[in-house]
Order: structure tokens, then C-alpha cells, then sequence
């Protein structure tokens, strides 16, 4: 049985870079987007509220108001 030799230095870097490359796909997901594709999803957002309220209907339907 013979060990393999690892450098720690080495291995806390990758570790870093991986933890690196989670956070830049994290974000990525979270902020990657155009202008024209965050303005139409607030459009279909504010009509999807628009139809609600045209209907009388809630955003909760747990809340037992209506």
C-alpha cells in the first residue's frame, strides 16, 4: 500500500475554485439576465395580477376572506 502524495496547498485551492465556479452558476441563474427578459417577466407578472383583480380573485387563497 503506498500512499499518494498530496499537496495541501493545492487541494485548498481547488477546493476554492470549485466553491468559486457553485457560487458563479448560482448567480448566473440569479442575475444573468438581459434587460428584455426581466422586463417581460414583470410584464406577464403584473398581468398575471391585472387578470386576478379583474376577476376578484386573491394572490392568497388560503387567507378565507372571500
Amino acid at each position: 500500500m503506498s500512499a499518494e502524495i498530496v499537496s495541501r496547498n493545492q487541494y485548498r485551492k481547488a477546493k476554492q475554485k470549485a466553491e468559486k465556479e457553485e457560487q458563479t452558476a448560482a448567480n448566473l441563474l440569479r442575475y444573468g439576465r438581459n434587460r428584455a427578459e426581466k422586463r417581460a417577466e414583470t410584464d406577464a407578472a403584473a398581468k398575471l395580477y391585472a387578470d386576478m383583480d379583474g376577476r376578484g380573485l386573491d394572490d392568497d387563497p388560503t387567507d378565507g376572506s372571500s
